[in-house]
């Protein structure tokens, strides 16, 4: 069982540690913005650039030390599977929004969770541009800065702000329905946690987005009163054999099952 007093101290324990190591890693990252790292492609056709990999190294480098029991999953770490075998293992996104990072925009993140059971427990999403440290523990709330946030109180689609890849904001069907477009928001992990501070209502991602994208940021939004599932109300697992996962819809609870019919035709 995850409740209780010695696991939630544990969690407690594990944020401390996300946050420092989140805020550190923010720092290294800031050394390379703007100054024209070097970047390549993988395989998926996705940037990645030199300071994505050192920001990988240290995390991997500061948490194992901290926690050596712990499996690590990571974007920019070769996945060896052991972390099977863990009770408790990381999963970070050294920086989610690569694109946005190296364009020079201020809405990428460094994005850091510890999952046990399949869920996460504790999580950290740290915008260094801005300076915005989202933080929460199972059965603890959401933070950023130090103070509780929640998810809005929007129960319609009509008005309702949507973030999300540009074929599903741009579509003729979701300006019919009444949403309402917001920014480009290149990092999900960052677009998830606008919906846990209530500065978004409803989030969107196309299929395709792996563990590190999603972990820390799930938890934001559960603690912060809303929930992020498929388009048929599933909530996600991590660390499982396979860490990619289907269309994904984020917003309040009492605001998503109407959110869904409507997307749900228009996000693959």
């Amino acid at each position: 069982m995850r409740d209780g007093t010695a696991t939630g101290a544990e969690n407690q324990a594990d944020l401390d540690l996300l946050v420092s190591a989140a805020r550190e890693a923010g720092k290294l990252a800031m050394s390379y913005y703007g100054q024209d790292p070097k970047t390549w492609f993988k395989g998926n056709k996705s940037p990645v650039s030199e300071a994505d990999m050192a920001v990988d190294q240290m995390l991997a480098r500061t948490l194992r030390s901290e926690r050596p029991a712990y499996g690590w999953l990571s974007e920019e770490t070769a996945d060896d599977k052991s972390r099977l075998a863990a009770r408790r293992t990381f999963v970070a996104d050294p920086i989610d929004g690569t694109r946005a990072f190296l364009a020079g925009g201020d809405e990428w993140t460094i994005a850091l969770a510890v999952v046990d059971a399949g869920r996460p427990v504790s999580a950290a999403v740290f915008c260094p541009v801005r300076e915005e440290m989202f933080c929460a523990v199972e059965h603890g709330g959401a933070t950023l800065n130090g103070v509780p946030v929640q998810a809005s109180s929007q129960v319609s689609v009509a008005g309702a702000r949507l973030s999300g890849p540009h074929s599903v904001v741009a579509n003729k069907q979701i300006a019919a329905a009444g949403f309402e477009r917001t920014d480009n928001i290149r990092s999900l992990a960052y677009r998830l946690a606008l919906v846990a501070a209530g500065r978004v209502d409803v989030a969107v991602a196309r299929s395709g987005p792996s563990d590190w994208d999603l972990a820390a940021a799930d938890l934001l939004v559960q603690e912060a009163g809303g929930a992020l599932t498929d388009l048929v109300g599933r909530q996600r697992l991590y660390n499982q054999p396979e860490t990619r996962h289907p269309a994904l819809v984020a917003g309040p609870r009492n605001l998503l099952d109407a959110a869904r019919t409507v997307i749900s035709g228009i996000v693959e």
